[in-house]
């Protein structure tokens, strides 16, 4: 009677088992029918700027050499409707310039969107003028063509072209540009070097056939507006106790260092607003990012620091190779307390030099005439970002 019942328990047990294993089965075969859903895309700011390189465009130059700065802060203020903060690519064009090559319309490709700003500083104050023919509809083909543009319409997508002379030159007519620009969700901008009557007579205001984009005109000789203001040497100082929380590792840090430095001083040789303007831009962690050459940033992107587990120590400055891992941990949690705690202290000080700069304008205002590329580009994305479902405060 008891090896019955004990019988009768264990099969009563395994058949109870085995009807487990059965749900398990099936709820296994439910989950892998249901779709995966990825991670949602974080929404974009795309800037392709297309720069006339032509003998009479070195005034054009040296103001895209000194608003980069200005336009990345601008776009750094866009957020969408949940406060998402979009990220920021700019790619680089000239056209132009006789010796490009001649199939390709004399356009070239300077940089692909990018959000490395120092290199993309580095390429505008490389740029050099030489004479040859703008072909308008050729470069901004290209551009929409050869430049990996975000899906979706809740992307900013733009591009800026400035130049002067007839819009119509060149074999490809700017309606296959705008058409393709049009397919492609993207706006594109005019922007006229000289007096506006004159933009009209070389064509530059057909923009509209390109995605309801806009013409302005500018003055590309007018001097970049070099406001001083009390808080420009903290700002410069801020940005030298910055400088100092960076830890380049990898095969291209100590170039990509080198690089920054040089960055900052070309700038503050430009201008000391470009200068100040550029420190600003370093103050914000979500636009000016290093997390492929600096320890600091790379640790932050990656949500931890056990990359330093397997870094190639040989690959840090020279102070830093017999350091422990260990060390080296306590370290880059140092230099990221440090490092948020100076642009938290930008933020405040640019805040006030801002403030001081808008009450300068504004006594000037009357005095200036034509504008130039930083007003033109700043008015265009502040009014087109909303078409994106994008604010900028």
């Amino acid at each position: 009677m008891k090896l019955h019942l004990k019988l009768s328990a264990f099969l009563l047990l395994t058949a109870f088992a085995a009807l487990l294993v059965s749900f398990h089965a099936n709820d296994q075969k439910i989950n892998n029918s249901l779709p995966v859903r990825s991670p949602a895309a974080k929404p974009k700011i795309q800037a392709a700027i297309l720069l006339d390189v032509s003998n009479s465009m070195d005034g054009l130059i040296e103001q895209a050499k000194a608003q980069l700065w200005n336009m990345v802060s601008v776009m750094g203020k866009a957020k969408c409707g949940n406060d998402v903060i979009p990220e920021i690519e700019i790619a680089l064009y000239e056209y132009g310039r006789s010796s490009n090559d001649v199939s390709s319309g004399y356009v070239k490709q300077i940089s692909a969107f990018t959000q490395d700003l120092d290199k993309l500083s580095g390429d505008l104050f490389n740029l050099r003028t030489n004479g040859g023919d703008e072909y308008c509809g050729q470069v901004i083909y290209t551009s929409l063509n050869e430049l990996k543009w975000a899906p979706g319409s809740s992307n900013y997508k733009v591009i800026f072209i400035a130049g002067n002379e007839d819009f119509l030159q060149g074999n490809l007519h700017y309606t296959k540009a705008c058409a393709l620009a049009k397919k492609n969700g993207v706006i594109v901008n005019t922007i006229y070097c000289g007096d506006r009557l004159s933009g009209i007579k070389e064509h530059w205001n057909l923009n509209a056939e390109c995605g309801t984009g806009s013409f302005t005109n500018i003055d590309q000789n007018q001097k970049i507006d070099d406001i001083p203001t009390p808080y420009d040497n903290q700002m410069f100082s801020l940005n030298e106790k910055l400088n100092s929380t960076y830890i380049a590792y990898g095969n291209a840090g100590k170039e990509k260092m080198h690089l920054q430095a040089e960055m900052d001083s070309k700038n503050y040789a430009l201008s000391k607003s470009a200068a100040a303007d550029r420190v600003s831009v370093k103050g914000q962690s979500n636009i000016y990012k290093n997390d492929s050459w600096d320890l600091v940033d790379a640790t932050v992107a990656a949500g931890s620091d056990d990359m330093i587990n397997t870094i190639d120590l040989r690959s840090l400055p020279e102070s830093l190779q017999n350091k422990s891992r260990a060390d080296l941990k306590k370290l880059v949690r140092e230099k990221t307390q440090q490092r948020s705690a100076l642009q938290k202290e930008i933020a405040s000080v640019n805040k006030k030099r801002q403030d001081f700069l808008i009450t300068e304008k504004k006594k000037n205002a009357n005095a200036k005439g034509q504008a130039g590329l930083e007003t033109a580009m700043e008015k265009i994305i502040k009014e087109q970002a909303v078409r994106s479902n994008m604010r900028i405060d």
